[in-house]
């Protein structure tokens, strides 16, 4: 937890420092592939994910240890020959379950997130889940296990292999020439976000391209087809919270309506997007039909409310970088009053983003639970031991994000829509 923790607080401002040259890039090549509402969604996204990953809310049914102490041939000391072998491995399993959620209807659940976004660019890389509370694929790990790869190489590289996802999710990278045969490029990767009937479900590797070379998934990128990026079902919402939970929604809404107890159980390991018979005409969901002629999803909102959820998303990752930097002081279980408090806030500013009324609610929420940890702890989680000031600070900053919201409700929204009347 701890160690993670200050991991993330060293990636994160590279991350959001490469974010913000791929922005400045594509505005003066007159390309911006990243607007301001969509890149706020994708950053939020990333913070609830890191959250949870930091906090370790899921489990692995199978643990790497226990099959690399049953299963082991021999045992490898942690050299570089070790770390080779556990990266390649890594990358097997990275394929599989990739593929494996593209392709059942219940794991899908757990990666609609990542492709929500209807644009491509780096801060897209950082939509991932906050639903997935279950590791079921450590068994395809077993290659790394019976070579008796170290426990602590696997844990130090699986965040290795996971941040070397990140500089591919671009459209100002072209086609990179002779690595394109090697390693999974932003070429490659533009076709697995893609929605064109061409490269649907193409494109899972993670690192090294051949293995879908070698298990009949690839397909190139093709001048004559460019990429239109999302979901067929779109979000349309900013709240990545929501975005988290959509399809395990409909999933259990149709699974219950469903009149045959087959459908009921076998609706869960389905091709992605399967529906009992006639369920498209009787409770009809938003689909695009046509990838090349469809509306994305922006809401009608001021300049106003744009500067201001940039402004609240930083000031989260501010609040998150005290956290990761303080676990071992803030100690358990008060981390997890943290985390809860982290998850309301991305909840709030994002219906916000939304212009739903009913973020008012959840602000006012967000400003009593901030209350009531300064009134129970007498601080913000220690901050005064950091700087004394500091409470005053926050007390101030919940008082203005309350006061906006209820100043975009009930003021900014009506205006903005007298406007477009």
């Amino acid at each position: 937890m701890e160690e993670y923790g200050k991991i993330l607080v060293f990636v994160m401002p590279i991350f959001l420092l490469l974010i913000a040259i791929e922005k400045i890039y594509g505005h003066f090549k007159g390309e911006d592939t990243a607007p301001y509402m969509d890149t706020v969604s994708s950053v939020s996204a990333g913070m609830t994910n890191s959250v949870k990953d930091v906090l370790g809310i899921s489990i692995s049914i199978l643990t790497y240890g226990w099959l690399e102490s049953h299963l082991a041939f021999f045992h490898l000391e942690a050299n570089v020959w070790a770390y080779i072998i556990a990266f390649i491995a890594i990358d097997f399993y990275g394929y599989w379950s990739h593929r494996w959620a593209h392709q059942i209807n219940f794991l899908w659940n757990k990666h609609a997130i990542h492709h929500s976004s209807e644009e491509f660019n780096l801060a897209c890389a950082l939509r991932q889940t906050i639903s997935s509370f279950v590791n079921l694929f450590t068994f395809l790990l077993i290659p790394a296990a019976v070579l008796g790869v170290p426990s602590v190489v696997i844990a130090v590289t699986l965040p290795i292999h996971l941040f070397l996802q990140f500089w591919y999710h671009t459209k100002h990278i072209k086609k990179m020439g002779f690595l394109e045969k090697i390693l999974v490029t932003p070429s490659h990767h533009r076709v697995h976000h893609a929605i064109n009937q061409e490269y649907i479900d193409k494109n899972h590797s993670q690192i090294f391209i051949f293995w879908d070379k070698l298990f009949g998934t690839f397909q190139e990128e093709l001048d004559a087809v460019p990429p239109v990026f999302g979901i067929t079902r779109p979000a349309q919402t900013w709240n990545p919270i929501r975005i988290n939970f959509q399809h395990l929604g409909l999933l259990i809404s149709d699974a219950w309506r469903a009149e045959n107890w087959k459908d009921k159980l076998t609706i869960w390991f389905k091709p992605t997007g399967w529906r009992p018979e006639n369920f498209e005409e009787k409770y009809p969901v938003t689909k695009i039909s046509d990838v090349y002629n469809f509306e994305k999803y922006d809401t009608r909102h001021s300049k106003k409310l744009m500067y201001w959820s940039i402004f609240q998303a930083l000031i989260t990752l501010l609040l998150i970088t005290y956290m990761y930097n303080s676990i071992g002081v803030i100690g358990l279980p008060h981390v997890f009053v943290y985390g809860a408090f982290i998850f309301v806030t991305v909840y709030s500013y994002t219906e916000l983003m939304d212009t739903r009324k009913i973020s008012i609610l959840w602000e006012s929420i967000r400003f009593i639970y901030a209350m009531g940890v300064l009134c129970f702890y007498g601080d913000w989680f220690g901050s005064s031991d950091v700087w004394s000031g500091s409470t005053y600070l926050l007390i101030g900053y919940f008082v203005l994000s309350l006061s906006m919201s209820i100043y975009f409700v009930a003021i900014n929204f009506e205006k903005e829509k007298l406007a477009i009347a």
